[in-house]
């Protein structure tokens, strides 16, 4: 007699998410969910631009799921509130990334690759690897500046003013922000790649 295995739908459902595809997109869905409440805990400043916590969950994007997962995870954030779903401090739409702060949404998703891709070759443990990761998350951040600061002298017609307006009043904010970041990718780690 053979033994017949009941699979329960839990089970079926466990084995489904334990697949390396599934938890990719898992992983990214949390992110892009992620980056849109970081996109709705803004302040606004006097100005074009307003403070928000995206920029953080695009750093852990960066560190925590390398670089390929945390570029998809900004490019599927993307195409999401480019189709008009309420993803951006000021809603959706393609037209929201032409406007003063789009510059700093297209920068995303290359931040993040890049962020991924420094951390990916942080060794060392402690201090070094706290460094490294600040490192990484230092340069996703000036990807971030500059990508904002290029569409907003385009926007303002005026290179100067961009950088006053767009980059000087968030550099105390980037500091703290990329501090957290890395914090939080000391306690997570990173998962391995084929973990994924």
């Amino acid at each position: 007699m053979s033994q017949v295995t009941v699979r329960t739908r839990r089970d079926l459902v466990t084995d489904a998410l334990a697949a390396a595809p599934a938890r990719r997109v898992v992983a990214i869905a949390v992110f892009v969910l992620l980056t849109a409440v970081g996109a709705r805990l803004s302040v606004p400043l006097p100005g074009l631009v307003p403070v928000s916590l995206q920029t953080l969950v695009v750093l852990l994007a960066g560190l925590l799921l390398g670089p390929a997962l945390g570029a998809s995870a900004m490019a599927a954030y993307l195409l999401a509130g480019m189709a008009g779903l309420p993803m951006f401090v000021g809603g959706g739409g393609v037209a929201y990334l032409f406007g003063p702060t789009g510059g700093y949404l297209l920068a995303f998703p290359a931040a993040a690759a890049v962020t991924g891709a420094l951390a990916a070759r942080v060794s060392g443990d402690g201090i070094t690897r706290a460094a490294g990761l600040a490192l990484a998350a230092t340069v996703g951040s000036i990807i971030v500046f500059i990508g904002g600061w290029a569409q907003l002298s385009l926007y303002l017609g005026d290179a100067g003013a961009a950088v006053t307006a767009g980059v000087v009043p968030f550099l105390a904010g980037s500091v703290a922000k990329i501090a957290v970041a890395v914090a939080i990718a000391l306690k997570l780690g990173r998962p391995s790649a084929s973990s994924l």
